[in-house]
């Protein structure tokens, strides 16, 4: 059955912006049906998505670099509830927390990645911390945890990470699933964070971090952690990062086939990540968005469903944060 019922929706989307620091940063695809979305409930997303953008913009405005700006704003968002991240993780099937982040610098292209992760506050922290402290890309469970130990990356206790609404969500979705009665609410199949940054020597970095999905298999690992799907930088070209259906995600490299549309076909930001949104995510019947910054510091912020938390600031870019 086709999940979709939206096209690919630009939304509000950012101008063009010259040469200088730009900041884009996404609290996932899987947002609240309007229908449903509360002046209160909107007002906190507003706000938490203001709080990221102001910590990553703090960085890129005193001269730090596009991998510190991504990681501090990527912190905020995991500490704010209200996102599928962090402490607003959502719950296995099993009532347990696997969290996912990555981080990617684009002028070396080194990376850092965890999966099915319990334990450090900010897993985007403990991703940046592979990157910078192993020779390796992509690691999981204990052993992730143990160097993140060795390195003093602040851990919280399992109750740190349980919020009710998520644990509730839990509840209905196995209910559901029992009953045969299972939707395709976006809030509940996906939701992720992330960021890019372009700072001001032209250096480009992303950072992404999830919960997964609600009920998902213990052991199940999305598309944020892996390079080229839902994460990626490359200062020749662009950063990504996604939100959405991991497994279609993964399956196309959707964040790499942005940075080859771009690098083999010439195509610009916005063409690349429109087509690889609303055309071949669509036919996989995939749906989500992302948010990505090329090498001028133009943003793209593509989506194929009906909203996605979302926001942009930059040196001369109209501070932008919106929902739908």
């Amino acid at each position: 059955m086709c999940r979709l019922s939206w096209p690919v929706r630009p939304g509000r989307q950012p101008q063009e912006a010259p040469i200088g620091y730009t900041l884009a940063i996404h609290g996932g695809a899987g947002v609240i049906p309007s229908a449903r979305m509360t002046p209160d409930r909107e007002a906190e997303t507003r706000a938490g998505l203001d709080r990221a953008l102001r910590a990553g913009e703090e960085v890129l405005s005193a001269g730090g670099t596009a991998l510190d700006a991504v990681t501090a704003a990527v912190c905020v968002l995991e500490d704010e509830p209200l996102f599928n991240a962090g402490r607003g993780a959502v719950f296995t099937r099993d009532g347990r927390h696997e969290m996912d982040a990555a981080v990617m610098n684009g002028h070396d292209r080194r990376a850092g990645c965890v999966a099915g992760v319990l334990g450090p506050r900010n897993p985007v922290r403990l991703a940046r911390c592979v990157m910078e402290r192993s020779p390796h890309v992509l690691m999981i469970g204990d052993g992730a945890l143990r160097l993140g130990r060795a390195a003093g990356i602040e851990e919280a206790p399992a109750e740190y990470f349980f919020t009710q609404d998520r644990y509730d969500a839990l509840l209905e979705t196995l209910r559901m699933e029992a009953e045969g009665t299972l939707d395709d609410d976006p809030a509940r199949r996906h939701g992720t964070v992330g960021a890019v940054a372009r700072d001001s020597a032209g250096g480009l970095a992303a950072a992404t971090s999830t919960g997964g999905m609600t009920a998902k298999r213990p052991g199940r690992v999305g598309d944020t952690p892996l390079i080229g799907a839902g994460t990626f930088a490359d200062d020749r070209t662009c950063a990504v990062s996604a939100t959405g259906d991991g497994e279609a995600f993964i399956r196309l490299c959707v964040a790499h086939e942005i940075d080859a549309r771009m690098r083999l076909a010439g195509e610009s930001l916005a063409q690349a990540a429109a087509h690889v949104v609303g055309h071949e995510l669509a036919a996989l019947n995939g749906s989500g968005g992302l948010v990505a910054v090329d090498a001028a510091g133009r943003v793209a912020a593509p989506f194929n469903c009906e909203g996605m938390y979302r926001g942009w600031t930059g040196d001369d870019l109209e501070r932008t944060i919106a929902i739908y």
